[in-house]
């Protein structure tokens, strides 16, 4: 089964485009992410509605982050996506009369939902600016490591 990576995605793009802090095209952003441009058009059109990104046109257009990255969370982000399932995991549901798949099944739904909360709960601690400091930490860590390679 395939996951779904938009969250991933969308994070990624979001990330860049604080980076920029000038509007980005969707040609630029979807080169950046190896997808066709309207993919990013579409997935960006819905982050606008919520608020978090707006589209600037003429010269010099593109697409801007507007939202405050210390406020905004994961879970804002994924909410804005529409709230994409988090677990590729499912129940059997062949023979919905046997008692043996209901006792399955209701276990399962319990842990699945308890570990969908949890999930859930973990976003809304986990804002854009923290995923900004931790990729500005790692390009410091590269930049040392390249340093001191350079110094060899």
């Amino acid at each position: 089964m395939k996951r779904d990576s938009r969250l991933s995605g969308v994070l990624h793009v979001l990330l860049h485009m604080a980076e920029a802090g000038t509007p980005q095209t969707s040609d630029a952003l979807a080169a950046m992410m190896q997808t066709n441009p309207v993919v990013i058009r579409r997935i960006l059109a819905g982050l606008r509605d919520q608020g978090l990104v707006r589209s600037e046109k003429g010269h010099g257009g593109g697409w801007r982050l507007v939202c405050d990255l210390e406020k905004t969370t994961f879970y804002d982000i994924y909410m804005a996506l529409g709230e994409p399932v988090l677990l590729a995991m499912g129940h059997r549901t062949d023979m919905p009369g046997c008692l043996v798949e209901q006792a399955v099944n209701a276990a399962l739904g319990d842990a699945f939902a308890s570990a969908e909360q949890q999930l859930l709960e973990r976003f809304k601690g986990v804002t854009l600016a923290q995923l900004s400091r931790d990729f500005h930490h790692g390009m410091r860590d590269r930049n040392a490591a390249a340093d001191q390679e350079n110094l060899k």
